[in-house]
């Protein structure tokens, strides 16, 4: 008599107490062994993906995966299996650091970037001062010349074009007396 189970695979019923899974999940293939129903491994480890298990086999062993995912609750323990599978890689690549390595290396990248950034900041910063600088002087020369001209103007006796007011205080037209608008 076939039945399935909630991993998926098929199993097969001998007596009521002895009940053996068809399709092992893949812990229990890799490990060569019989998977019974209640597969601690089974809902986190399917048979489709076999290098899932090799992986986290390799680093912490069988039995120390099974003895951690006993230890913790069932809603624990699809996050502890990502995290075995995630540092186990991390092992494979780099046996001493492992996940730290790889964090202390994206740490390095992140203040260089932060380095590199204020360094981009401060070039802003000095090329807008510049402009500022270039501009204020554009504007003093400017302004310079369009004085000079006025007074060549005024000494050509052309200033009738230059906008002045006179004021008469005590009927004497000083120069003291004239503002330029």
């Amino acid at each position: 008599m076939a039945s399935h189970s909630s991993n998926g695979s098929k199993h097969l019923q001998g007596h009521a107490s002895d009940v053996v899974v068809v399709t092992p999940c893949g812990a229990c293939k890799m490990l060569r062994r019989r998977c019974v129903e209640k597969c601690i491994l089974a809902p986190h480890f399917p048979p489709t993906e076999p290098l899932k298990f090799a992986m986290a086999h390799r680093v912490f062993g069988a039995s120390n995966i099974v003895k951690l995912l006993q230890e913790l609750k069932e809603s624990e323990r699809a996050d502890a299996v990502s995290s075995m599978v995630y540092e186990a890689n991390a092992r494979i690549i780099d046996p001493v650091y492992g996940s730290a390595g790889t964090i202390f290396q994206l740490q390095n990248q992140v203040n260089e970037l932060h380095a590199q950034l204020a360094k981009a900041k401060a070039e802003i910063f000095n090329m807008n001062c510049q402009l500022e600088v270039m501009v204020s002087t554009e504007m003093c020369r400017s302004s310079q010349t369009i004085s000079h001209q006025s007074f060549n103007e005024f000494e050509d006796g052309s200033f009738s074009s230059i906008p002045c007011v006179y004021l008469d205080d005590d009927q004497d037209s000083s120069w003291d007396n004239i503002i330029w608008a």
